[in-house]
């Protein structure tokens, strides 16, 4: 693993995998660059990309916020309106330093694909440095808007206490998240594994609060969508009860000619069984964004 310090002021956490088309994964919430399943990378490179994966900043071993982070009260408060949500940065932020690694690598554009925050964050990346994505991918993401996309209302105090704790019990607790979340395709021996590799590794509740606060406090993307010009491909699956179905029909309905994949036995997580056909999805739409599968030797 290797760090960068960009110029946004932050450092990065970072490792590339493979050689080819670069092809950046941004983690969601709370995720850390070892969060991707071994399989999902491997299969991507597989594919001829050069797959690039990252700390945001506040989690893993990126730099870590300064605020305090906001207490379970002020955080469900801010999720339920914009008007309470306060944050020391937003997505845009998290966009500049995702495109302030690429000049960090020398990369002049890549494949864009993110998942759940990081599909927030890749959306923003497509509206804000447009020439900086070949392809965008938003995998069980939202619009930013307040009428799709919600959270099942009645998870969101459980859910904000998970995010606390001890570090001796954040893997029990996060199994408790995914169970929650991921609906019939949940594995608990996958996301123990996953699980206990990023905590190990770094354990920051605070970051994942703060997190939360800047997706609160960005904006709707609404109207941006809608002025996209670039291959984009929206994943979701029907059983998603963190990011409701609604926010991908919305992020398709707003991206001109936008293709949808939706799967009705996945919730908010990567099912093993749906990677070979997310990964085609992939795929696919690089291809409209400039990229070709090298031919069988």
């Amino acid at each position: 693993m290797t760090s960068a310090v960009v110029p946004t002021g932050i450092t990065l956490e970072y490792v590339v995998h493979g050689t080819g088309e670069p092809l950046v994964l941004v983690m969601g919430l709370g995720g850390q660059l070892v969060s991707w399943p071994d399989s999902f990378v491997n299969g991507l490179v597989d594919r001829g990309f050069q797959v690039i994966v990252f700390d945001n900043r506040d989690i893993g071993l990126s730099s870590k916020g300064t605020t305090a982070a906001p207490s379970i009260g002020q955080t469900v408060a801010a999720l339920l309106s914009r008007r309470f949500a306060k944050s020391e940065y937003l997505l845009g932020d998290m966009a500049s330093d995702t495109v302030a690694l690429l000049d960090h690598l020398e990369i002049p554009s890549a494949h864009i694909v993110g998942i759940s925050m990081g599909g927030m964050i890749a959306q923003t990346i497509a509206i804000n440095h447009a020439s900086r994505a070949k392809s965008l991918t938003s995998i069980m993401s939202t619009t930013g808007s307040r009428r799709v996309g919600q959270p099942r209302m009645r998870d969101l105090p459980k859910l904000a206490k998970l995010t606390k704790g001890t570090a001796d019990d954040a893997v029990k607790r996060n199994i408790d998240v995914f169970r929650m979340i991921s609906g019939s395709s949940f594995n608990e021996a996958d996301t123990r594994i996953l699980s206990e590799r990023a905590f190990k590794r770094n354990y920051d509740p605070d970051g994942v609060a703060r997190q939360t606060a800047a997706i609160a406090a960005s904006p709707d993307r609404t109207p941006a969508l809608r002025q996209l010009r670039v291959p984009a491909l929206v994943v979701h699956g029907l059983e998603d009860t963190l990011v409701r179905p609604s926010g991908g029909f919305a992020t398709t309905k707003a991206i001109p000619h936008a293709r949808m994949l939706v799967f009705p036995d996945m919730g908010h997580n990567l099912p093993i069984a749906r990677e070979g056909e997310i990964i085609d999805a992939i795929v696919g739409v690089a291809r409209l964004g400039g990229f070709r599968s090298p031919s069988p030797s």
